[in-house]
């Protein structure tokens, strides 16, 4: 019952592949850094060597895995209970991300800490259309708009808080694949939402931005509305969001259009000594 850890995605998902698909929702973080490494290389965060981590309890079975990213902090999928006492004697972890019951657990284990973020994982349900709905249609994005798009990411990345080094990257991959939709209003782009490619049955909307100036107009919840249904057209068993809890407006927009809440994530960082 030990954690191993390694450098290597293969290895881990030989190891853990199984164990993540079957609990999709819970360990969708994981899945798409994974699915991200093994598509881009093992420098797609940073210069530095991810760290990737499984746990096997006493029957064998994986019950907890871990994704390090730099700068990012560990990111745990589901684990465990009994799991945690030994990652903490294993790393000298100093952040985590994981759900509320494991990162309180870990961090009580340190000095001092705080919480950076509370978040919020959505599952949706029945799709309810907004209504009324806002003027103008959405439509995928192209490589015209790659501008805006890397602009409108940027102010994304700040305006929550994560990095910005891989916004161009983002970009790129995901008007590639047909990842990105915006809502116009005539014809001026007002506002964009993202998706992940599709893992073990799961998709999570991502990067749902609109500039100040458009906000207020129910553009934001008419392109995640139409994303939503495009990902369960095109076969998504689960369709997921992240929501920052201090961010009541956000929550609110999701939940009216039929997402549900279904476990909360802390990203608690030790203090400095």
């Amino acid at each position: 019952m030990t954690w191993t850890f390694t450098d290597d995605v293969d290895v881990f998902l030989d190891a853990a592949g199984a164990s993540l698909a079957a609990r999709p929702a819970e360990n969708t973080l994981v899945l798409t850094v994974t699915a991200t490494l093994r598509r881009s290389g093992p420098h797609a965060y940073s210069d530095a060597a991810p760290l990737l981590g499984w746990w096997r309890g006493a029957d064998g079975e994986v019950a907890g895995t871990l994704v390090q990213t730099p700068p990012y902090p560990p990111v745990l999928g589901a684990i465990a209970p009994e799991a945690v006492g030994p990652l903490a004697a294993a790393l000298p972890l100093t952040g985590i991300n994981a759900d509320r019951a494991t990162a309180e657990a870990l961090a009580a284990t340190w000095p001092g800490h705080r919480v950076d973020q509370e978040q919020r994982l959505y599952r949706l349900g029945t799709l309810i259309p907004p209504s009324p709905a806002p003027s103008g249609r959405p439509r995928a994005a192209t490589t015209a708009d790659r501008e805006l798009l890397l602009r409108w990411h940027l102010s994304f990345a700040e305006q929550v808080g994560q990095p910005t080094t891989r916004a161009e990257r983002v970009v790129d991959e995901r008007t590639a694949s047909g990842g990105l939709t915006l809502w116009e209003d005539g014809g001026v782009p007002v506002s964009m939402a993202g998706v992940s490619p599709q893992i073990a049955g799961t998709v999570r909307v991502a990067a749902v931005y609109t500039p100040p100036e458009h906000r207020g107009r129910g553009y934001a919840a008419a392109v995640t509305a139409e994303v939503s249904r495009a990902a369960r057209e095109a076969g998504a068993q689960e369709v997921l969001l992240f929501t920052d809890l201090a961010n009541p407006t956000s929550n609110g927009v999701y939940r009216r259009i039929g997402y549900r809440a279904v476990s909360d994530r802390l990203l608690i960082s030790a203090a400095e000594r």
